[in-house]
């Protein structure tokens, strides 16, 4: 059995511009390829949940496994955790018809409850502190629930609330800019600000997404949601290179 000591390094990124504009980029491509499966190969949100689900977690066991951060399985996860999110969103929001509100109050409800067990658990939900087996548990089973969250909230606010897929985004990305404010010029604590702008990038993604590959008689621009997968998984694989990798350094 592992010691503390040996659990001396987080496997999660350092959080830097960089982070988000992957994460962002990510939670679009969650949208794009999550609907390429159930929707443009018909497999619907009920298999394409299962497909996701099975690879998320097959990423999480390889997560967990590691000894150490890899900048490339890392986000390999993510990836898999937006996919998921999207089917599994739309699996609660159209299949067991509890609309886009009742499935946004749901998921928030379940984000919450994770987060307060997590901190019960272990007395904190930084990311630096995500370094064993338990706390990664806790870890990405918040991903989960914030990227299907993410994903009910932004399609509530672009189809149920009229805001359109481009006025969401603008919605969404002033949600961020506020945080980003509120962590250069106020003391607030930094672990709310990250899970708040964590939150938030993933109804970003998802308008995004759907801007990409919805018709253009819905107010999307109709490209294939194949290529536009194609097109984001690259330029993350180039900006995964190209751009810092480095650990979360621990808090001590």
């Amino acid at each position: 059995m592992k010691t503390d000591a040996e659990y001396a390094i987080s496997k999660v990124p350092e959080i830097t511009l960089g982070f988000w504009i992957v994460k962002i980029l990510a939670t679009t491509l969650g949208e794009t390829g999550g609907d390429a499966v159930s929707m443009s190969m018909n497999l619907g949100y009920f298999v394409g949940t299962a497909i996701f689900l099975a690879i998320f977690v097959i990423f999480i066991a390889a997560q967990i496994k590691a000894n150490k951060f890899h900048p490339f399985l890392y986000w390999a996860t993510i990836i898999a955790s937006t996919t998921v999110g999207t089917t599994l969103a739309d699996y609660a929001d159209r299949s067991l018809g509890i609309g886009y509100l009742g499935g946004s109050t749901l998921l928030a409800t379940l984000l919450a409850t994770t987060l307060f067990v997590w901190h019960r658990s272990f007395g904190s939900i930084d990311v630096s502190s995500v370094d064993r087996p338990g706390v990664e548990a806790f870890y990405w089973l918040t991903i989960m629930f914030s990227q299907t969250l993410g994903t009910a909230l932004g399609d509530w606010t672009a189809d149920s609330a009229g805001l359109g897929y481009v006025g969401a985004a603008y919605i969404f990305g002033a949600g961020l800019l506020l945080v980003a404010g509120v962590y250069y010029f106020t003391s607030v604590s930094r672990t709310l600000l990250f899970w708040s702008a964590f939150i938030l990038t993933r109804p970003l993604g998802a308008v995004v997404g759907d801007f990409l590959d919805k018709p253009i008689a819905q107010g999307g621009l109709d490209f294939s949601r194949y290529a536009a997968s194609g097109l984001l998984l690259v330029v993350i694989a180039i900006l995964i290179v190209v751009l810092p990798q480095r650990a979360a350094k621990k808090a001590h």
